[in-house]
């Protein structure tokens, strides 16, 4: 397969609109298996995955959303909750061996788990979207939900907590709206 720029950044857009066709779970686990390679912090992974495809798993997360954001998760095949895990640092010592002190750069230190797990997470969740995007399927990533309803309907328990959420499926290119314009390099960038 080959994958072009164009695919993953010049032509792909935000989807609002969805296709009626499904995505496969062989799908869904390969996308996962591209994004887990992409580099995070010493290699701590903080991001979880929840795959809402069912319409019970639809019915308890359309509540949590603004209303604008509810139509277009409706009618998407699958809507990725993207969670960070507050005790990423737990599996370090499998995840980064070479250094067996790992876990006490985090354990016992809030402002320091909380601050690798949204940075690393949210890393996660780009190298998600070119994942998805390689595989050639449209994402809708939003924020614009109640994070406390999300964690407490499908994170409840555990020590994950929702960073966004990513709407997955076939776009429907009649339902895009024109693509809005970026900020130049000069705007953006200074070279030091």
């Amino acid at each position: 397969m080959q994958i072009t720029t164009e695919q993953l950044f010049d032509h792909a857009r935000t989807h609002n609109g969805w296709q009626p066709r499904p995505i496969p779970e062989a799908t869904l686990r390969q996308l996962y298996d591209l994004m887990k390679w992409g580099p995070t912090s010493a290699n701590c992974s903080p991001a979880r995955i929840l795959f809402v495809q069912s319409p019970e798993a639809k019915a308890r997360l359309l509540p949590c959303l603004m209303e604008g954001n509810r139509d277009k998760t409706a009618a998407a095949p699958v809507t990725a909750i993207i969670g960070m895990d507050m005790a990423f640092y737990e599996h370090l010592p499998r995840l980064f061996p070479h250094n067996p002190d790992a876990r006490s750069w985090f354990a016992g230190k809030p402002d320091v788990i909380e601050t690798t797990a949204l940075r690393n997470a949210s890393l996660q969740g780009g190298y998600f979207i070119l994942a998805a995007r390689a595989l050639g399927l449209d994402c809708g990533p939003m924020s614009g939900f109640d994070a406390a309803a999300v964690d407490a309907a499908f994170w409840a328990g555990t020590t994950v907590r929702t960073n966004f959420l990513c709407n997955l499926g076939y776009g429907d290119p009649a339902a895009l709206h024109p693509r809005g314009p970026r900020l130049p390099f000069e705007e953006a960038c200074r070279i030091l």
